[in-house]
């Protein structure tokens, strides 16, 4: 059911998933075709605050707090799942694969390497203080539009 609190919950999410893709884009070899990692991002970001940190709001500040790092950690985790999948497709295009198992299995190897490279300080910072942010937040405005 749309509300206030799922609006602004997905909104927090995108702006959290804009700032950290532009601090992962720098991560990589120079000369990367980015594509459409930054908007695919945010769009993860709008869904899973609107599903998932929007009904959930209303519940305390307590419950707020781990509702962002909740909403967060999904985004990581979908982001890395779905970069992961976009990532061994475009590798399967030029036949890198054998078969279809290996291409799947492929997707979580690249998702973890996409994870051990993405394990900087300054991004799991900025994630941990976006998730609380945008909880308290997100919390504060379920307070204020019922």
């Amino acid at each position: 059911m749309p509300n206030a609190s799922s609006l602004f919950a997905a909104i927090f999410l995108a702006v959290i998933a804009f700032v950290v893709s532009g601090q992962i884009i720098p991560l990589f070899p120079e000369g990367k075709d980015f594509g459409l990692f930054t908007p695919l991002n945010m769009a993860l970001g709008l869904v899973i605050g609107w599903k998932t940190m929007g009904p959930r709001a209303g519940r305390g500040m307590t419950a707020g707090i781990t509702n962002g790092i909740t909403g967060t950690a999904l985004l990581v985790f979908w982001g890395l799942f779905v970069q992961g999948c976009y990532e061994m497709v475009r590798l399967a295009m030029r036949n890198r694969y054998d078969g279809p198992f290996e291409a799947i299995i492929a997707i979580f190897e690249i998702g973890y390497e996409f994870a051990v490279m993405m394990a900087q300080p300054n991004i799991l910072l900025t994630l941990f203080i976006g998730a609380v942010v945008a909880g308290a937040l997100t919390e504060h405005i379920s307070r204020i539009w019922r």
